[in-house]
């Protein structure tokens, strides 16, 4: 069986997974109060309910990533990068697999799944995917179509986060993670982590090389500023970006938490319709106004990797480790 037959045959048998059910988390009972609110300025309550409840809606995964909210349909895609699986989580059916594996050949490295996922303008799943180091995308077929896999005819790193610029334009980082040894892979073809974004024409242009591991990225409402995590253990930052035309530029340490002790790195992020940061970072979701002030945190049982609007939504969906949960709140972003 060459590589296009053994592709579409995991994607279909993910799809068959998917129809039939075949996971212990169909039957998940929805847990309460699942994680607490750590309240640093009054101007949360406005955002976060007082009476707020963070729920678990699944366990049993290896390292859940990626979530994205399908409107269309009513449910949530998200990875499971170690577990080389997508999953979609619905009320009525909750967690089922859809894609299983993500990544259909052989590997040592844990790594190899999809991580951060989105939705285009035609309802279809988007893919970063680590184990096949590019951005793909999902056809009504079950086959997937690579987009882009390369710069410059280097191969790409192993994409890992995306956002949508409202012209669009795809932007996405592509930090190492994805390669065994990381920057020092044998296989690693690209001498930066950087930051490019993807035209609908499928032109790709590179924004940044200096990051030294981009990774969840996010556009204020006004689109004038490109949010960036840092996920570097020696310098846990997030950047800000001055965007025209779409090129970004004057980059600037919004938030720096080098001086936290909890578990977790400047990662994932959603913004809202005013211009709230929702980022995860170490112990939870760190909630800061536009102007950079720390109003709490959002601390699930787990310690989020990344999030998610979902529902009408209000709903900020978390996918945290070896779990998936979620909190209503008093403020609501977009849904791809």
């Amino acid at each position: 069986m060459n590589f296009a037959e053994k592709l579409i045959s995991a994607v279909l048998a993910g799809i068959l997974l998917s129809a039939c059910g075949d996971t212990n988390n169909s039957e998940f009972e929805i847990q309460n109060n699942a994680g607490t609110i750590e309240r640093n300025d009054p101007r949360i309550d406005s955002l976060v309910p007082i009476d707020a409840n963070i729920q678990k809606l699944a366990e049993g995964f290896t390292f859940t990533e990626g979530p994205v909210w399908d409107r269309r349909n009513n449910r949530l895609y998200f990875s499971d990068v170690r577990g080389n699986t997508i999953y979609s989580w619905s009320e009525e059916a909750g967690a089922r697999p859809f894609i299983q594996p993500v990544y259909a050949e052989d590997s040592e490295h844990p790594s190899v799944g999809s991580n951060g996922l989105t939705i285009d303008d035609e309802g279809r799943l988007l893919l970063m995917e680590h184990g096949y180091r590019r951005v793909s995308r999902l056809e009504p077929s079950g086959e997937r179509t690579t987009l882009i896999d390369n710069y410059r005819g280097m191969r790409l790193n192993s994409p890992n986060d995306v956002a949508w610029h409202s012209n669009g334009w795809l932007y996405f980082t592509d930090p190492s993670y994805g390669l065994a040894e990381l920057e020092n892979d044998p296989l690693r073809e690209l001498d930066y982590n950087g930051i490019y974004r993807l035209s609908p024409e499928g032109e790709i242009q590179l924004l940044e090389r200096n990051q030294t591991r981009p990774n969840g990225l996010a556009f204020s409402a006004d689109e004038e500023t490109l949010y960036v995590a840092n996920s570097d253990a020696d310098n846990k930052v997030w950047y800000a970006y001055t965007v025209i035309h779409g090129i970004i530029g004057n980059p600037r340490i919004f938030y720096d938490v080098n001086d936290q002790t909890a578990t977790g790195a400047a990662d994932g992020m959603k913004v809202d319709v005013n211009g709230n940061i929702f980022a995860t970072g170490p112990g939870g979701v760190w909630i800061f106004d536009p102007d950079g002030s720390h109003l709490g945190t959002i601390k699930p049982d787990e310690v989020p990797a990344n999030v998610a609007w979902g529902d009408d939504g209000s709903t900020l969906y978390m996918t945290a480790r070896t779990g998936l949960y979620r909190i209503r709140l008093n403020t609501s972003g977009e849904i791809p």
